[in-house]
Order: structure tokens, then C-alpha cells, then sequence
């Protein structure tokens, strides 16, 4: 097939409605608020309300792969339907990452791995998500995915992140000695230096995307304890009930501002996708439309 034919048929697929939300201030706002969620509900459930650890991490599993399998299926972006599975792969993640470097029980069983092999094996599976990613033809444009194997790609490596950000946290807070408050710093500090490395230098977006998302996980978590734990550890000493109610509640009014934005504004539909190396036309991952809509100039997101 020559140049002018997968041109062609990259044309007649037309354009696939967006799927995914833009990475805004917002954005990240509610990463970290929903990973904070998911430390905070897994604490809620097997400590609080005594479900224990295995039926803590069933309870999250089957809430994933609902969430997860209905919005590969979804045509279109729906922020519940997103943020949802987000926070399914935050309280899995947490889960996945106690039993590997704890064992299983709550405490610091010496059953596990231990927190720095963990984070060790969960940064060499994520690069091995990426390096299949890169391989299998997919753009790594995180705001721009429009295949159906990219997006599913693109949830595995968010699963793999929280998973990672979790372990790396408990190092940090645990191992070194930092305790979480110090920890909760340390990873601010970071991540602003990230935002810096974002305005004033070339670095790469994809990178400096995925450090982010992986940071945020700890820094959530460390939030999360500073919101539980009692005064006297240095926390607010609201417990796990008040703080996740008043995280839900934080999340579900931003997403509804979410929604609200997105329907005043419909983002324009994307390219359909193409393959990388050969430009042949790939599955899409939401509804196709023929051409790219007009539409009333949007304000920028928050």
C-alpha cells in the first residue's frame, strides 16, 4: 500500500471524540485528590470497618474492572466515568503494593519484599509498559490518545504509577526515616521543581507527565495521613470516615465542575489514530465522526 492510499483511509475514518481529559491545573487537582481517596478508603474498609486485607482488595478489584472496562467502551469523555476509574486504580494500586512489599496483613508483616525492592521491581514493570507502548506503534501523547489498544496501554501504565507511587512512598516515609509530614515536603518540593522543568526548560513532556503522576500518589497519601492520623502523630485526627467523606465530597464537586465546563465547551474531536511507524489507520477509542465540528472559541481550562 503506497503513501496516497493510507492517506486515504486515514481521511475517510474522519475524526474520534475525545476520550481523555487535557492534563490542566485541574487536572491535577483531582489526580491528587482521588489517590488520596483511594489511601484513605482502603484504611476506611479493612481497618476501620474491619473487612480485613484480602476482602478490602476484592472490593477494589471488581469496582476497577467495572469502571475500567466501561470506559474503554464508553464513545466519548465522561469525568465520573473517568475520575472513577482513576480512583479504582489508586485504591488497587495501594492494595498491589502492600501485599508485594508487606505481605499480607496491615502491619509491616516480614512476609514481603520490603518497600525498596518494591518500588525497585514496580519502576522496571513500568518502563517495561513503555518500551511495549513505544513498540506497539501508539503516540505516548497522553491528552491526544484516540486507538483502542493505546488507551488500554495508557490505564495499564496508570495502574503500574499508582502501584509505584505507593511503594515509593512508603520508602520515603518509612525507610529513611522521614515520617510522612517530612515525606509530604520533600515530594512538594519535587514536584515543584517538575513544574519549573515544565515552563522554563525543553525537557520532555511525556517524562516530566509521568514523574508527576507518579509523585502525586505519595503526596497524596501523605496528605491522606495528615487528614487521619491522630494530633498527636502530627496529623488532623479526623480518622478515615470524616476524611474520605470530605475527600469524596471534594472530588465529586470537581468533577461536576468538570462536567459543567466540558458541556459549556465540548473539546474538538482528534485526528483519527494511525499507527506511528507504518500510518496505517488503528482502531479508535471513542465514536467517530465524519468531520471536526464548528464551534464557539473555548476559554482556557483551569
Amino acid at each position: 500500500m503506497d503513501t496516497t492510499e493510507i492517506t486515504a483511509q486515514r481521511d475517510q475514518a474522519g475524526y474520534v471524540l475525545r476520550k481523555l481529559p487535557q492534563v490542566t491545573l485541574l487536572f491535577w487537582v483531582l489526580k491528587t485528590v482521588a489517590v488520596t481517596l483511594g489511601e484513605t478508603s482502603g484504611d476506611l474498609l479493612g481497618i476501620t470497618f474491619g473487612l480485613g486485607y484480602v476482602t478490602t482488595a476484592l472490593l477494589f478489584l471488581a469496582f476497577l474492572a467495572a469502571v475500567a472496562v466501561t470506559q474503554v467502551r464508553a464513545g466519548r469523555f465522561h469525568p465520573a466515568l473517568y475520575w472513577a476509574v482513576i480512583l479504582g486504580t489508586s485504591m488497587v494500586g495501594t492494595e498491589i503494593s502492600d501485599f508485594l512489599n508487606r505481605g499480607f496483613g496491615h502491619g509491616s508483616a516480614p512476609d514481603g519484599i520490603g518497600y525498596a525492592w518494591g518500588a525497585a521491581i514496580l519502576t522496571c514493570v513500568l518502563g517495561g509498559v513503555f518500551v511495549v507502548w513505544w513498540r506497539t506503534g501508539q503516540s505516548l501523547d497522553v491528552e491526544n490518545l484516540t486507538s483502542r489498544r493505546g488507551e488500554i496501554l495508557y490505564w495499564i501504565a496508570i495502574l503500574v504509577s499508582n502501584t509505584l507511587g505507593t511503594s515509593s512512598g512508603d520508602w520515603l516515609s518509612d525507610d529513611t526515616g522521614l515520617g510522612f509530614r517530612n515525606a509530604f515536603f520533600l515530594i512538594a518540593a519535587v514536584m515543584l521543581l517538575i513544574v519549573a522543568a515544565y515552563l522554563f526548560t525543553s525537557a520532555n513532556r511525556t517524562v516530566l507527565f509521568w514523574l508527576a503522576f507518579i509523585l502525586t500518589r505519595p503526596l497524596g497519601a501523605a496528605g491522606g495521613d495528615s487528614l487521619t492520623k491522630p494530633v498527636a502523630e502530627g496529623g488532623l485526627g479526623w480518622g478515615t470516615s470524616w476524611g474520605s467523606v470530605v475527600l469524596l465530597g471534594s472530588l465529586a464537586a470537581m468533577v461536576a465542575y468538570q462536567t459543567w465546563q466540558i458541556r459549556r465547551h465540548p473539546p474538538a474531536p482528534l485526528p483519527a489514530p494511525y499507527d506511528r511507524r507504518t500510518g496505517l489507520p488503528q482502531r479508535p477509542n471513542a465514536r467517530l465522526v465524519t468531520a471536526e465540528p464548528a464551534r464557539d472559541p473555548a476559554p482556557a481550562q483551569v
